[in-house]
Parts: structure tokens; C-alpha cells; sequence
């Protein structure tokens, strides 16, 4: 099976031993990603709707290196530093992804490795 990475300037940059994706067969794995600037690889957004916008905006963009897009997605793991966010975060992911929506696991989790993120998403 023929498998390579995915790299791209115009989504977040690594903060660690990782790629941005993998093409593995017919399979694109996305790393779990947050609201990062891609060009200064600084947090961005005070909000959890700014910080979705981005964070689903950087996946795209490891997909569009690809030449595929968030319609090809089927499957969405969402980690929220708080739960009650989610009814905020869902209008922006609601808005961004189409209809038939992919399957997605959202939970709560300590993002404090990343001080002022809300949410990250794979």
C-alpha cells in the first residue's frame, strides 16, 4: 500500500513530532489540530466559534493538499475544554461541514497544554 505524508504552509505548523497527515491507500489521517495561525504559529481567537472557524479551516487545508476537501470526511474526533461550549461550537461546525454530516465523537478534555484553547479537532 502506498502511503506518504501531507504538509502544507497553509494549515497549523506541528508544536511537536507529528505530521499534518498521512495518505495511507485511499485513507487521509488529519492530526489533531487547533486554532493556530498557520503563518505565525501563535493561538488565535478568544471565542470557541473564532477557534472552530479556524481550527476546521486548518484541517481543510491539510485535506486540500491532497487535492480533497471537508465533503470526503466521514469521521470528526472533537476534544472541548469545556462541554457547555458545545451548542456554539456545533452552529460554527454545523455551518462549515455539509449534510450528510460525518460520524463525530466530541469530549471534554484538558486542553492546558495550550493555554487559551477551547477546542481541538481530528
Amino acid at each position: 500500500m502506498a502511503k506518504y505524508e501531507i504538509q502544507t504552509k497553509r494549515g497549523a505548523p506541528p508544536r511537536g513530532a507529528y505530521s499534518q497527515g498521512w495518505r495511507a491507500g485511499d485513507f487521509i489521517f488529519v492530526t489533531g489540530t487547533g486554532p493556530i495561525d498557520p503563518v505565525t504559529g501563535n493561538l488565535v481567537g478568544d471565542t470557541i466559534e473564532q477557534q472552530t472557524e479556524l481550527t476546521i479551516d486548518n484541517i481543510s487545508a491539510i485535506l486540500e493538499a491532497d487535492g480533497a476537501s471537508l465533503r470526503d470526511v466521514v469521521k470528526v474526533t472533537v476534544h472541548l475544554s469545556d462541554t457547555s461550549l458545545f451548542a456554539r461550537y456545533n452552529s460554527v461546525y454545523a455551518r462549515l461541514f455539509s449534510k450528510p454530516y460525518p460520524v463525530r465523537t466530541t469530549v471534554g478534555s484538558d486542553l492546558g497544554h495550550a493555554q487559551g484553547m477551547l477546542s481541538k479537532a481530528c
